[in-house]
């Protein structure tokens, strides 16, 4: 039962005291009362925890080592200048020097350090420490402390994890930066190599295979058989895998006349692929003029193209027998240089368009073909010559045209010239089989 004691809510007066004189007046017949939540008294109300919002600012690590932080500028140049320490602990310099405005040009003349060494040093101390980040042994490590910022900055490009192994065989092996270089090339371009003859025989988990299948991929390239067998024998040298070594030796075996059969024979190479560098044609001490056509035309656009294009005058000045639409200026490589009479060259949209023994890797690009109108029977069966088809001009093998009895051809193909590419190292990529 309620209690009869319970007083009811009595209301201050509006001439009470205790009310602030900044209050509104309001009419006591407006004023209700509001009804409050019930709360259970046993149940302690525990305030929402509050999430802090301020985090105190917290410094970036110095990348200068710690012996040298209390130098100023100067006295870090004079660091650089006498190689006062080890090359990784005086490498972190360098940065500090540009980030407080002294360019590589001034580092330099103080330092005596170019540009080139200056990346190399940067570079490598930051390949160093994933290295040291990756629990590296130290008597691998101690194998770059001496000079070991240009082997190390070779294997920039390869992962954390193939870095170590790389860094194992290159302080095992006591390669210099050829050999780093060589490694590092290897082992990013074994994957792309998938279809190329003997690959599955060398294993990817292991560099010195990835090395070995380099050499061995060179050495079948080589038209000489000593060059060739000299490369064979260097990939078996490095063959780390029983597979790896087998495939080594058959091919040794083959070229002896041991019994390697023909999987083993070296076709000779007939048609270079060669890509274009970036500038080259600028920086060519000679060049070579010639006329274009389409390889969606038909036989007449190669007919008509003019034969003969040279230079003239004190200026050099390129004239023609007669006037033509589209060129190429291409430098002055042997098969182009040898053509000073009835060269032409064919624009391919696609590379896959030509008779490859096998696709390989070749994307999709436009190409140019370079043929020798000069010569224009079919007599080698290994090698490639111009024709016309019903869907425009073609390259085909000469066995294929031997076989459809094809004997005379628009011209026999010298060279195929793959577009500049910013990230190729080598010019002579491939050669056509």
């Amino acid at each position: 039962m309620l209690s009869s004691n319970i007083t009811t809510p009595r209301f201050l007066s509006t001439s009470s005291p205790l009310l602030p004189p900044s209050l509104p007046h309001f009419p006591l017949h407006k004023l209700q009362c509001i009804p409050r939540p019930v709360i259970d008294a046993t149940i302690p109300s525990t305030p929402p925890a509050r999430t802090q919002v301020y985090q105190p600012f917290r410094p970036p690590p110095s990348p200068i080592p710690p012996q040298f932080r209390s130098l100023d500028a100067n006295g870090r140049l004079e660091i650089l200048a006498n190689r006062l320490g080890l090359w990784f602990e005086y490498a972190p310099l360098i940065p500090s020097l540009t980030q407080e405005g002294i360019a590589a040009p001034a580092i330099e003349e103080v330092t005596g350090l170019t540009g080139v060494e200056q990346n190399q040093l940067i570079v490598g101390c930051q390949v160093r420490d994933s290295l040291v980040q990756s629990k590296l042994e130290d008597e691998v490590l101690g194998f770059f402390d001496l000079g070991g910022a240009q082997l190390l900055y070779e294997i920039r490009l390869l992962s954390v994890a193939q870095r170590a192994e790389a860094a194992r065989l290159i302080a095992r092996e006591k390669f210099d930066v050829k050999g780093a270089q060589e490694l590092a090339r290897a082992i990013k371009d074994y994957p792309r190599r998938k279809k190329e003859k003997g690959w599955e025989c060398f294993e990817y988990s292991s560099p010195r295979d990835m090395l070995a299948f380099m050499y061995y991929r060179l050495a079948l390239e080589h038209q000489g058989v000593e060059a060739r067998e000299a490369g064979l024998e260097k990939a078996l040298e490095m063959a780390e895998t029983e597979k790896a070594r087998e495939r080594v030796l058959r091919d040794l075996r083959g070229m002896s006349g041991d019994g390697g059969g023909e999987e083993s024979a070296v076709k000779a190479v007939k048609v270079p692929v060669v890509r274009m560098k970036v500038g080259e044609v600028s920086e060519a001490t000679s060049v070579a003029v010639l006329p274009v056509c389409r390889a969606e035309e038909r036989e007449k656009e190669v007919v008509d193209a003019p034969w003969e294009c040279g230079t003239a005058g004190e200026f050099g000045v390129v004239v023609a027998e007669k006037a033509w639409s589209r060129w190429v200026v291409l430098p002055g490589w042997e098969p182009v240089v040898g053509l000073k009479k009835g060269g032409v060259v064919v624009g391919f949209s696609d590379a896959r368009a030509l008779p490859w023994k096998v696709n390989k890797w070749y994307k999709e690009e436009s190409i140019l073909v370079v043929a020798d109108r000069k010569v224009k029977e079919v007599t080698m069966d290994d090698g490639f010559y111009l024709v016309c088809r019903d869907d425009g001009l073609k390259v085909e093998r000469g066995s294929a045209l031997k076989e459809s009895g094809v004997v005379e051809s628009l011209g026999a193909v010298v060279l195929v010239v793959r577009p500049p590419r910013e990230d190729t190292e080598n010019q002579l990529e491939e050669d056509w089989e």
